[in-house]
């Protein structure tokens, strides 16, 4: 079976966040099964630098307007087919906004043109590579099954919904410059509330619908989580299906981790001590046993960044020691830096995005702390798991599928991985970390817990099992492709 990947990021070359991980983590996990899966991704400048020596595959004289090629290459071990397109994509900042973090104003353009290009591949453009089935991820790619039904393409496709709070709505002005018929902008097409919506045209259009967990995909289909397409959900919800995400279990081993302070495993977590030394080092934290809670993540209402700033003064009280690693709403950000200031030795910020730091707090932070609001999946308490970093969650969405909570029962069976606690409110985060703090103080009970969650699977095999039964019930009724 082929399998073409229509993403805006894939890791490592291009991340701002999970999306990132799975479109790089889950084509080897698919090829492991017999799936051939190519990705086509935007021709970013951190793209074409490492696509240099590719395969000029097509070229098209004009892609909505721009001037563009198909150039294959491989990469990292992934399989990529770059959209070489320098008008759209050779720019300044990251993939959807300028240094100073203003969006393009054409990022309705730039992605519908890789859309487009992915249509065309679905439709044959390449003979070597026709596709059995199109995987378009989150907004930037959701145009992809809308192009194959309005112009006639037959090929299943799924869209993969990593965050419902990212839609792409654009004015309903831009809508003849996406060169699909007129009567593509109607209620089941591309119109949204009067404009364009790309992620609502993709959950309209495609053969189905995947999100990132079991739990999330129940709730986006209540109105608390379903940001205004609740009832379009509802009404293809034979369609979805909710596969937990995994974690690419090579990068992320602390066995083998270069990216530690010292390496270990499950039956000797010894090295886990000059990880700490070196967490409380590159955080000015005071040197001491006291438990370092950890938060890796984005800054924002979503993550419940506020939620923990409103207890902090509480954890500090009570003994504990916070790092914190991430950037996002700039009020968060120096609210953190100000705690920080505040409370010297005992909570450390770094703002920024800094891959060897994520990975080292998972190796020394004792509790990784995850307040989400909603959260579709997260990867975040995957690592911890991973590394023995305890995670202490909101029960929302992935979160909840992924951790066992550290109940009496589950307690007494030694199944516990972490700690769940209701969302949403700086009260439910107050009970988590009350019982996470009692439960460190019980060192027995504090090391059966990480070894449990050292244990689980937060592999992608299971998950890419359950793509490709997916691929295949969609592809059952096609004949073999070229």
């Amino acid at each position: 079976m082929k399998v073409l990947s229509v993403t805006s990021e894939i890791y490592p070359l291009i991340k701002t966040g999970g999306l990132a991980d799975v479109a790089g983590a889950l084509p080897p996990a698919l090829g492991r099964l017999g799936i051939a899966v190519r990705s086509l991704v935007p021709g970013y400048p951190s793209v074409t630098a490492r696509a240099k020596d590719g395969e000029v595959l097509h070229s098209f004289p004009a892609l909505l307007g721009a001037p563009a090629r198909l150039i294959g290459a491989r990469i990292a071990g992934l399989d990529l087919i770059v959209l070489d397109a320098p008008e759209l994509f050779e720019r300044s900042g990251g993939p959807y906004a300028d240094g100073s973090g203003h969006d393009h104003p054409d990022n309705w353009r730039r992605f519908a043109a890789l859309a487009r290009a992915g249509a065309e591949i679905a439709a044959g453009l390449l003979p070597d590579f026709v596709p059995d089935i199109v995987h378009a991820h989150d907004w930037q790619a959701a145009l992809t099954p809308a192009y194959l039904r309005y112009f006639g393409i037959g090929v299943p496709s799924i869209v993969t919904v990593h965050n419902l709070a990212f839609q792409g709505q654009f004015p309903a002005a831009i809508f003849g410059a996406l060169e699909l018929p007129g009567d593509a902008y109607s209620f089941d097409g591309v119109e949204y509330y009067g404009g364009v919506g790309f992620l609502k045209a993709g959950l309209q259009c495609a053969t189905a619908i995947t999100t990132v967990s079991p739990t999330y995909a129940a709730e986006i289909r209540t109105a608390s989580f379903g940001m205004g397409l609740d009832g379009l959900i509802q009404h293809r919800a034979a369609a979805v299906h909710g596969i937990v995400n995994g974690i690419d279990t090579e990068v992320w081993d602390p066995a083998t981790d270069s990216l530690l302070a010292a390496n270990y495993g499950a039956r000797n977590l010894k090295g886990r001590q000059a990880n700490r030394r070196a967490v409380e080092a590159a955080f000015s934290l005071d040197r001491d046993d006291a438990p370092i809670f950890v938060m890796v993540s984005r800054l924002t209402w979503q993550k419940g960044a506020d939620l923990l700033l409103a207890v902090v003064d509480e954890l500090v009280a009570a003994g504990g020691k916070l790092a914190v690693l991430g950037t996002g709403e700039s009020a968060l950000e120096s609210a953190f830096l100000a705690a920080s200031a505040h409370h010297r030795g005992r909570i450390g910020a770094s703002i920024a995005y800094d891959e060897r730091l994520a990975h080292l707090v998972q190796g020394g932070g004792d509790a990784i702390l995850i307040p989400s609001r909603f959260e579709p999946c997260g990867l975040t308490q995957l690592c911890g798991l991973r590394y023995g970093c305890v995670p202490v969650v909101a029960r929302t969405g992935g979160l909840a599928d992924t951790v066992v909570d550290a109940n009496t029962a589950a307690l007494n069976a030694g199944v516990a991985t972490g700690i769940q606690f209701p969302p949403s409110t700086a009260e439910g985060l107050r009970d988590g970390l009350r019982r996470c703090l009692a439960l460190f103080a019980s060192p027995k009970q504090w090391t059966t817990m990480q070894r449990q969650g050292m244990k689980a699977d937060v592999s992608w095999d299971r998950s890419a099992a359950l793509y490709a039964e997916l691929f295949a019930s969609l592809t059952s009724d096609r004949g073999p492709t070229a």
